[in-house]
């Protein structure tokens, strides 16, 4: 699943008429490289999440064919938050564990190691698998604690390590293999931010997580959007 149903407050005025998917990075719209990489990775069965503007994501994607892949879409009105937006999708996304990937932000994690991900959820009784990055200028405090077991953690607990030394407060990358009991207690059509959600899974112990050092920006706003396209023309 990409979640595409975000306004774009803080890249205004550029998604005033534009939603902030379809924004061009390097020649095609952002949301356009996050379906070239699922494709190529083998993952074709797309759901896409939409509300503000969200007509003009579907004429510009269409069936996804052109790009490799099967779209179908999740339409909100108004925006359901992600959690909301999740639950909402559930019925689309089938029984098995899925990869949700945020529209707007830039990563090079392996796509394809998604499918092992949701493979093992269950084996690893766990019901989340979070990407987490280096914490970025705009976000130094970071969002959760990775341990050295690959628990990721709200607070560190001091019967894990008196020192807490052995612990990373680590940025949420915006990609997570989630599995849809996670989201199941939700109601379909009442926002729901993703946040309280996890934090439930992790006082369970339920949720994994990786610390990746690879490239990733928070397209956040013109300025970052500038930057990757900097970055993608010179790669």
């Amino acid at each position: 699943m990409i979640l595409a149903a975000g306004r774009g407050q803080r890249m205004r005025p550029l998604t005033d008429s534009t939603p902030k998917p379809l924004l061009p990075v390097n020649g095609q719209p952002l949301i356009v490289w996050h379906l070239q990489r699922l494709a190529a990775a083998g993952i074709t069965d797309v759901v896409i999440n939409h509300a503000w503007l969200g007509q003009q994501i579907v004429d510009r994607l269409g069936s996804g064919d052109t790009l490799g892949v099967n779209i179908t879409y999740s339409a909100e009105a108004p925006a359901l938050e992600t959690a909301g937006g999740i639950a909402r999708a559930l019925p689309l996304l089938g029984p098995d564990p899925f990869l949700v990937v945020n529209s707007d932000i830039w990563c090079d994690w392996s796509i394809p190691k998604a499918v092992d991900l949701a493979n093992d959820l269950r084996t690893n009784d766990a019901k989340a698998h979070l990407i987490l990055v280096d914490n970025p200028s705009h976000h130094t405090r970071g969002d959760f604690y990775l341990d050295t077991q690959g628990r990721v953690l709200e607070e560190t607990r001091s019967e894990d390590n008196a020192d807490n030394s052995n612990h990373l407060r680590l940025t949420f990358a915006g990609i997570g293999v989630y599995d849809p009991i996670l989201f199941e207690s939700l109601d379909p059509n009442h926002p729901a931010p993703l946040a309280p959600v996890l934090r439930h899974a992790m006082r369970a112990g339920e949720v994994r997580g990786e610390h990746h050092q690879g490239q990733w920006l928070d397209i956040g706003t013109p300025e970052r959007l500038n930057e990757l396209t900097r970055r993608l023309a010179q790669a």
